[in-house]
């Protein structure tokens, strides 16, 4: 008799043993996606995604720009150099001479507008005309052409053209996007310079 139950004992263990086997009941299991009661196997949920930014962009009057300073006293602007073109209601223009701490080098002028009705581009060449009118370009040497720059974080187009008969001098850039269009006098600097200078100071004044 005591045979006939070590015997049962021994054959009831190999059994629960063989469950635990098939089952798959392992340590090394934890951590996998559990089955939900339908038997499908639940994912782990996906990350939620980013905010996309809405609204229409606009200019800040920024007191700060690019690592250069707005300029007040007798740095600063008393008029608008350039016609921005036809302000609308809701509109906004900002103006502004940016210069390096302890007023090295030539200030940058800067003028733009947001909430452009119409092509931000025909807005962009308008702004570009008047800078030229500033300078005092001579019509009689033709038009200075624009050259591509990469814009940047904030899309859009960004062109600058030097107004110069060397390497280096006059250089106007501007943007255009969805929403605003404006641009900036460096004086005597290079395309490249320039160029790199303004996508910075971009950053700064429009949001």
């Amino acid at each position: 008799m005591k045979c006939a139950s070590a015997a049962r004992a021994g054959l009831t263990a190999v059994a629960v043993l063989a469950m635990l086997t098939v089952s798959g009941c392992r340590e090394d299991d934890a951590g996998l996606p559990s089955a939900s009661p339908s038997g499908q196997v639940s994912e782990p949920a996906s990350p939620t995604p980013a905010a996309e930014r809405s609204g229409p962009r606009t200019l800040v009057d920024a007191p700060r720009a690019g690592g250069l300073d707005k300029l007040t006293g007798d740095g600063a602007l008393t008029d608008v150099p350039v016609d921005p073109g036809e302000m609308r209601d809701g509109m906004t223009l900002i103006t502004g001479n940016y210069g390096k701490p302890g007023g090295q080098g030539a200030p940058v002028l800067f003028e733009g507008v947001d909430h452009v009705p119409e092509d931000t581009n025909e807005r962009r060449e308008h702004l570009f005309r008047g800078m030229l009118e500033y300078i005092q370009w001579d019509p009689e040497l033709g038009h200075p052409e624009a050259q591509p720059v990469e814009p940047g974080p904030l899309g859009g187009s960004v062109e600058c053209l030097l107004a110069s008969l060397s390497e280096d001098g006059n250089v106007v850039c501007g943007w255009a996007d969805e929403d605003t269009a404006a641009v900036a006098l460096f004086e005597d600097s290079t395309l490249a310079d320039a160029g790199k200078l303004f996508v910075d100071m971009r950053g700064d004044l429009e949001r």
